[in-house]
């Protein structure tokens, strides 16, 4: 058995912050390259991708990325007793562990689905920049599944579905004058403080979708506005983030909320992304959650599993580390969590 924690250890000492991942992709093809073995092996920029092709009736895909956020104090990891400490070491190194540990034994055993292993770059951050996206546009030979399965830290939980997200900017104007005959102007972010206050205010609904629970949320995350200190303003934008379940198209949540925003001048969608169904009943969902009695959750926050929800495949995410480490200079990922990840994952694929 690979000592997962020793290699996620070694993934972590290979910086890869977004847009910053050829390092690693190197080191990743290498290893696979390297790994003796019926593993074909492809690369699209810095997108690794490892197939084993014998004819096997289904194919299943794990999925991890490559990239992490900056750094906060953390980019040296360390190991105190089993418990790894690092950038990245949850979100989503250990991951990347698992599936580089069984492309391995897949690539000497015969799988009982075929199997891909694609280790993409630019999750983290803007949409245009996503590996995957790449992979669908360019190559959609090297994506085609019956299900994929995303290594994003769960906990051991298997997370369905996702939000979907939409973030939008509405820009509000006024007309400048000195601060001092205030009534001769117009004050552009007292004009946006009725939204701010009405999202501030709003209770977010928790809907239920195939009996799992997806707590929705609605922000203002960002406030730009203000000339000087003696200026009344005569512009203001407010930048608004929509979560919401999978119970409405995209077309629908982008109009909900700009019918928010319908007091503002402008309103701008900044980036918008499906939610994804949790598609429990799929038969190897339903498998994989039944034969490994896996506890199973709504996914709270936006994953690539809508990508392929979108492309009509069904997806969740399984994967070791703790969600809610993910970002935090505290990031950290325990042995026993990567050893038990790897195992139900190996077993389902019928490699052990």
């Amino acid at each position: 058995m690979t000592d997962l924690l020793a290699l996620t250890g070694e993934l972590c000492a290979i910086p890869s912050v977004s847009l910053d991942e050829t390092a690693m992709a190197d080191a990743i093809e290498a290893r696979l390259r390297s790994t003796a073995g019926a593993l074909e092996v492809e690369r699209v920029g810095d997108n690794v991708v490892a197939r084993t092709m014998t004819g096997a009736a289904r194919r299943v895909l794990l999925g991890g990325h490559l990239d992490t956020v900056p750094a906060n104090g953390n980019e040296q990891p360390r190991v105190e007793g089993d418990t790894l400490h690092g950038l990245g070491a949850a979100d989503m190194k250990g991951g990347l562990a698992v599936m580089l540990h069984l492309a391995a034994v897949a690539a000497e055993r015969v799988p009982r689905h075929d199997a891909t292993f694609v280790f993409y770059e630019a999750e983290e951050v803007a949409e245009e920049h996503n590996g995957l996206r790449r992979l669908f546009a360019e190559r959609p030979d090297l994506v085609e599944t019956d299900l994929a399965i995303l290594l994003e830290p769960t906990g051991g939980w298997l997370e369905a579905g996702c939000q979907g997200s939409i973030t939008v900017r509405a820009e509000f104007d006024g007309v400048r004058a000195h601060s001092a005959r205030s009534w001769t102007g117009v004050n552009a972010i007292h004009r946006a403080s009725d939204l701010i206050a009405r999202v501030s205010e709003h209770a977010a609904d928790t809907v239920e979708v195939d009996g799992l629970a997806y707590r929705e949320a609605f922000q203002v995350v960002r406030i730009e506005g203000g000339v000087a200190n003696n200026v009344v303003p005569d512009r203001c934008a407010v930048v608004l983030n929509r979560r919401f379940a999978p119970v409405c198209t995209l077309d629908e949540a982008v109009a909900e909320v700009r019918s928010w925003c319908g007091d503002a001048d402008r309103i701008e969608v900044l980036n918008a992304s499906a939610a994804a169904p949790p598609n429990l009943f799929d038969p190897l969902i339903a498998e994989l959650t039944g034969v490994y009695n896996l506890p199973v959750r709504a996914k709270l926050g936006w994953t690539d599993v809508a990508r392929f929800a979108a492309a009509g495949t069904p997806a969740c995410n399984l994967g070791p580390g703790d969600p809610e480490l993910a970002h935090t200079a505290g990031e950290a990922v325990d042995r026993a969590d990567l050893d038990g990840c790897a195992a139900v994952l190996g077993s389902f694929l019928g490699l052990t």
